[in-house]
C-alpha cells in the first residue's frame, strides 16, 4: 500500500472500507442467527419501565453491533401489540447509545488479539457441527476482520496526509460542515451501518488525513444517516412502529443537526474531551447519543402523544380487495411462468396469515368482537385464494409431452392446503378460546401469560421463517425451519409440564383457565406445523429429508 498512485490509493481505501462494513455485517448476523430468539424474548420482556427497556436497547445493540438490528427486531413486537409506544422508543434510544459503545469497544486495545481471534473463530467455524457454535465462530471472524479493516484503512490512507489533492478537499469540508454533515449523513444510510461509518472516519481523523472539525460533522451525519436506514426500511410498517421509528429519526438527526449548529456557532471543538483526534470522534459520537438519551427519557410520553397526532391510526379492520390475485391464467401453458404466479400468490397468503396471527394474540388480552369477525372474514379470504390456487395448478400444463409439471403442482397445492390449515387455526380455534376466555372473564396466571407469549413469539417467528423460505427457496432456511418445529414440539411439551406442575399447587387463575390454556398451546403448535411443512417439498427435493427425519449433515 505504499504506491502513491490516486487510483491505487482510492481502490485500496475503498476495498478496506468494503471490508470493514462487510466485516461489522458478519458479526450481525452471527449474533442474530445464534443468539436471535433469546435477544428477541429479552426485548419483549424488558418493557416494565424506561429504564430497563433502555438498557435492554443498549445491550442489544452492543451485541448485534447495530442499532437498526434492534430497530427492526422490536418491529415485530410492537406490529403484534406486545410493546408499546414509550418502550419502544426507549429501547431505540438505548440502542443508538449501545451502537456509539460499540465504537469505543472497536477502538481499544482488544484489536491486539486479532490474530488470535481470527485463529480460534476459523478453528470453531470449520470443526463445530452444531450451528449455533459455528455462529460464535462466525462472530469472532467478524470482530478479528473489523480490526484488520481499520488497520488497512490507516494504511491506505497514509499517503493521502501528503496529498494536496485531498487535503483541499477536505479542508473544503472542514470550511462548509453542514455539506460534510449530509455528505456523512448519505454515506452511513448507503452501507447501511453507521458504526463502520463512524469508524471510518475516526480512523481518517486520526492519520490527520481528514481535519478534527469536518471528522466532527461527519459523525454528527452518520448519526442521521443511521436513524434514516430504520425509517426507510420500516415505510410499509404497522402504524406503531412508524411512530416510534420517525420520532427517533426526529430526534436523533435533529439533535445532530441541532450540535452541529452549536458546536460550530459557539467554536467548541476544542471542548470535546479526548487525549486523541479519534478519540475525541469516538468521544462526541458517545456523549451526543447518551445526552440525547437523557434528555429525552422524561418526554417520552408527550413525545409519542405528539406521533400520535401526526400518523393516524391504519384501518386494521380494513380487507384488500377480494379477488385480488397474482395467478395468470393466460400463462398456464408455461409452466415456469405459472408457478411464478402460484408463487407469488403463495407468498401473498403467508403475508396476510402473518397479520391474522399477530392480530389474534392480542385478543386474549383486550378481546375485540370486530377484529375476531374481521379474522373470520380473512380465512373465508384464504380459503377460497387456496381453492383457487389448486384449480390454478391443475390446469398447468406443458407444450413438452417430457416435462413432468405434476410434482411441482402438486408440492405448491400441498402448501396452499397447509396455510389454509394455519388460517382455519387462527379463526376457528385461536379466536374461540379468546372469546371464551373473555365470556367466562377469567385470567392466566401471571406465570402462565408470560409462558404463553413467549411461545407465541417464537411461532410467530418461524411463520416469518416460513414465508422467507416460500419467497427465497433457501435449502439451509427450510432446513432451520424443520429444525425448530421439532424444537416447538418440545417447549410445548415442556409448557404443559409446567402448567400441570401450577395445577397441582391450587393457583385458582392457572384452575380457572386451564382448558384455555393447554389448547391455546395446542394451536400455537399446529399452527407452527402448518408453517413448518413449507420447508418439506424444498428438502426433498434436495435430498435433505429422509423418509422420517432430516437428513444429518
Amino acid at each position: 500500500m505504499m504506491d502513491s498512485s490516486p487510483i491505487i490509493i482510492v481502490l485500496n481505501l475503498a476495498a478496506a472500507a468494503a471490508l470493514l462494513i462487510w466485516a461489522v455485517r458478519l458479526v450481525r448476523t452471527g449474533f442474530e442467527r445464534a443468539f436471535g430468539s433469546q435477544l428477541r424474548l429479552w426485548l419483549r420482556r424488558s418493557t416494565g419501565n424506561r429504564l430497563a427497556a433502555t438498557g435492554t436497547g443498549t445491550l442489544t445493540a452492543i451485541l448485534l453491533q447495530s442499532s437498526t438490528a434492534v430497530a427492526m427486531l422490536l418491529a415485530g413486537f410492537m406490529a403484534a401489540g406486545s410493546v408499546g409506544g414509550t418502550a419502544g422508543l426507549a429501547i431505540i434510544l438505548g440502542a443508538d447509545l449501545g451502537s456509539a459503545i460499540v465504537a469505543q469497544i472497536m477502538n481499544s486495545r482488544i484489536a491486539l488479539l486479532t490474530p488470535l481471534l481470527l485463529l480460534i473463530g476459523v478453528l470453531i467455524f470449520l470443526r463445530s457441527s452444531r450451528r449455533s457454535v459455528r455462529q460464535v465462530g462466525r462472530i469472532l471472524i467478524g470482530l478479528a476482520l473489523i480490526f484488520l479493516s481499520l488497520d488497512l484503512i490507516r494504511d491506505a490512507s497514509a499517503p493521502l496526509a501528503n496529498s494536496e489533492a485531498a487535503s483541499g478537499a477536505l479542508i473544503y469540508l472542514s470550511a462548509d460542515p453542514l455539506t460534510a454533515f449530509l455528505l456523512a449523513a448519505v454515506f452511513a444510510w448507503l452501507v447501511h451501518s453507521s458504526v463502520a461509518a463512524i469508524l471510518l472516519f475516526a480512523t481518517l481523523a486520526a492519520q490527520g488525513v481528514m481535519p478534527l472539525s469536518a471528522a466532527f460533522a461527519m459523525v454528527l451525519g452518520a448519526n442521521l444517516g443511521g436513524a434514516f436506514i430504520a425509517f426507510v426500511l420500516t415505510l410499509q410498517a404497522d402504524v406503531s412502529v412508524r411512530r416510534v421509528v420517525s420520532s427517533n429519526l426526529f430526534l436523533r438527526g435533529g439533535g445532530a443537526g441541532l450540535v452541529l449548529f452549536l458546536l460550530y456557532r459557539l467554536d467548541g471543538v476544542d471542548l470535546i474531551p479526548g487525549a486523541s483526534p479519534v478519540q475525541q470522534v469516538l468521544n462526541l459520537h458517545l456523549l451526543f447519543n447518551l445526552a440525547l438519551l437523557v434528555v429525552c427519557i422524561p418526554f417520552l410520553g408527550p413525545i409519542m402523544r405528539l406521533a400520535e397526532s401526526v400518523f393516524a391510526d391504519d384501518n386494521k379492520n380494513s380487507t384488500k380487495a377480494n379477488g385480488r390475485t397474482a395467478l395468470d391464467p393466460s400463462v398456464q401453458n408455461q409452466p415456469a411462468r405459472a408457478f411464478a404466479c402460484a408463487h407469488r400468490e403463495l407468498v401473498e397468503m403467508g403475508n396476510r396469515i402473518e397479520i391474522m396471527v399477530r392480530d389474534s394474540m392480542s385478543l386474549f388480552d383486550n378481546y375485540d368482537d370486530a377484529i375476531a369477525q374481521q379474522l373470520k372474514r380473512e380465512k373465508v379470504e384464504i380459503v377460497r385464494m387456496s381453492l383457487d390456487l389448486r384449480v390454478y395448478l391443475s390446469g398447468v400444463k406443458s407444450d413438452n409431452p417430457k416435462e413432468d409439471t405434476g410434482t411441482r403442482a402438486f408440492d405448491l397445492s400441498g402448501v396452499a392446503v397447509n396455510l389454509e390449515a394455519g388460517a382455519d387455526t387462527i379463526a376457528r380455534k385461536m379466536v374461540e378460546l379468546a372469546k371464551r376466555k373473555s365470556a367466562e372473564n377469567v385470567n392466566f396466571s401471571e406465570e402462565g401469560w408470560q409462558e404463553l407469549t413467549d411461545f407465541f413469539d417464537r411461532v410467530l417467528r418461524n411463520v416469518q421463517h416460513g414465508i422467507a423460505v416460500l419467497m427465497t427457496e433457501d435449502a439451509g432456511a427450510a432446513r432451520e425451519l424443520v429444525q425448530q418445529k421439532e424444537m416447538i414440539r418440545e417447549i410445548e411439551r415442556k409448557l404443559e409440564r409446567a402448567h400441570l406442575t401450577r395445577l397441582r399447587a391450587g393457583a385458582s387463575e392457572t384452575i380457572e383457565t386451564s382448558a384455555i390454556h393447554l389448547d391455546l398451546l395446542r394451536a400455537l403448535k399446529m399452527l407452527n406445523t402448518a408453517f413448518a411443512m413449507i420447508a418439506y417439498p424444498l428438502l426433498k427435493e434436495s435430498g435433505q429429508l429422509l423418509e422420517s427425519r432430516l437428513a444429518n449433515e
